[in-house]
């Protein structure tokens, strides 16, 4: 039969969710019961719904195809800027800049304000790296030991540092969510991050008062700082700490403010800490190129310390990379069957108000992180699934995107089996049931955002976006 020929027919409900729901056991399987990772049952996923797409709704395997390199065109810049991350991460930790950061964050820690303390300094380390699994498996680990000498219960203490981790996570301009979420909903980088500081300073705010409130049992007991100690001495053993390396993130962070194109912005930033490594390190072109290339492998005998400068290299985005491409892949290929329209359809009958329209794509996310057990897919399909419709509403992307990160990066982490809630346990020693009810800023911050949509708090208007031009007057209904 001829592609002319062909008669194409809407997907029903059942034909939309067979695709998803055996991803969705392929994955779990995979995860669960094999430990593999999630990038061969996203093809095998993709392979699913382009049978049911050729042989029940009546596509070409050409539309198909079509459908998901749209799909991943649509999102090269974030793919270019993880790339770029990668190289900004290798000559940041070869400069100093990375443990410059840390040192002086290290020095926050005080009895009375453990909790508090560990919260920021993970929310520095993790801003600096772009990975709350880094931070925690690394500074979150010294962390849990220095817990133990104070008598801090394990739990809290996770609770504290992923509640960090993940504030940076979520915010970091080198994190790949916070590069996957904006290309997702359409939203420009520093956009999205500059809209975050909204839902994410008021949870933020929430969870040091909970922490304050959680530590102050702890005041006046002395604190067993031979690791953080430890830490310090060996890198001002191994690197030249400078509060001049300070002004390298503070350059990038305001090339950002003055809304500097997100790929020559990174760049600069990467040429920064190349000149900081041959300035400040004594390092030399060829190890700046070869950190930019395959990161740094940090050899200072302390194990934690060369575990978390271990990092960084255009080749260790190859991994996420690859990752975003297959679940970009299997989302494209549900968009252009018409399958993520039905399943979207179906779940927009809840969503009556602007209020409504957040709370279902924040469940929506929270449901692909249980089911799915992977952030990544937790922000590629609602994204899809929920950007039409908040143009329909009026609604700048960038809302959009929010949400994506207050639901699909902040809770992947409560789920055990979730590749984030396995990896938090697996570092910090603690199970996830354990920390969930200390993990205040991941709990707190879905809830916030739901908020604010349901009283209209920062939800800007597609009119109002200078960032969004091409959707100006595509509105069709009120918020």
């Amino acid at each position: 039969m001829s592609s002319k020929a062909r008669q194409k027919k809407e997907a029903t409900v059942l034909e939309a969710l067979v695709p998803v729901v055996l991803t969705v056991g392929i994955l779990m399987y995979t995860i669960l019961v094999l430990g593999g990772d999630v990038h061969i049952p996203l093809v095998l996923g993709s392979i699913i719904t382009t049978l049911i797409a050729v042989y029940r709704l009546g596509f070409t395997w050409g539309e198909i195809e079509e459908g998901f390199i749209a799909t991943i065109s649509g999102t090269m810049q974030a793919i270019i800027i993880l790339a770029i991350i990668g190289m900004i991460i290798g000559t940041w930790i070869l400069g100093g800049v990375v443990p410059t950061l840390i040192f002086y964050g290290l020095k926050v820690l005080s009895p009375a304000f453990f909790l508090i303390a560990s919260m920021i300094l993970c929310s520095i380390v993790s801003l600096a790296t772009g990975s709350s699994w880094t931070t925690a498996g690394t500074v979150g680990i010294a962390l849990m030991g220095v817990a133990v000498g104070l008598g801090v219960p394990g739990p809290m203490a996770a609770g504290a540092i992923i509640s960090g981790a993940y504030f940076g996570d979520k915010l970091s301009p080198l994190s790949d969510t916070t590069n996957l979420a904006p290309a997702m909903a359409g939203s420009n980088l520093f956009d999205h991050i500059k809209h975050m500081f909204f839902t994410t300073g008021t949870s933020y705010v929430i969870a040091l008062i909970a922490f304050g409130i959680m530590g102050a049992q702890f005041a006046g007991k002395e604190l067993d700082t031979a690791a953080i100690n430890e830490l310090i001495s060996t890198m001002s053993a191994n690197f030249t700490i400078s509060p001049i390396l300070l002004l390298v993130p503070i350059i990038v962070i305001t090339l950002v403010a003055m809304k500097t194109p997100a790929i020559p912005g990174l760049m600069i930033g990467t040429i920064l800490g190349g000149a900081a490594a041959i300035i400040f390190q004594g390092a030399s072109l060829g190890a700046v190129l070869d950190a930019m290339q395959n990161g740094v492998v940090s050899e200072t005998g302390n194990a934690l310390l060369d575990e978390l400068l271990t990092s960084g290299g255009l080749q260790s985005m190859m991994k996420t990379i690859s990752l975003i491409m297959c679940a970009l892949t299997f989302g494209g290929m549900l968009e252009k069957s018409g399958m993520l329209e039905t399943l979207a359809k179906k779940i927009l009958g809840f969503a009556k108000s602007t209020g409504s329209l957040v709370t279902v794509t924040i469940l929506s996310c929270i449901f692909v992180n249980a089911l799915a057990g992977d952030q990544y897919l937790a922000i590629v399909l609602p994204g899809k699934m929920y950007r039409d419709e908040f143009h329909k509403r009026g609604l700048a992307p960038r809302n959009l995107s929010r949400c994506l990160e207050d639901a699909g990066t902040m809770t992947s982490s409560l789920i055990p089996w979730n590749t984030c809630g396995a990896a938090m346990s697996g570092y910090l020693g603690i199970p996830t049931v354990d920390y969930v009810p200390y993990a205040v800023l991941n709990l707190v911050s879905p809830i916030v955002s739901i908020v604010f949509g349901y009283a209209g708090i920062t939800m800007m208007k597609l009119e109002d976006d200078p960032s969004a031009p091409e959707y100006k007057g595509k509105a069709t209904v009120s918020a």
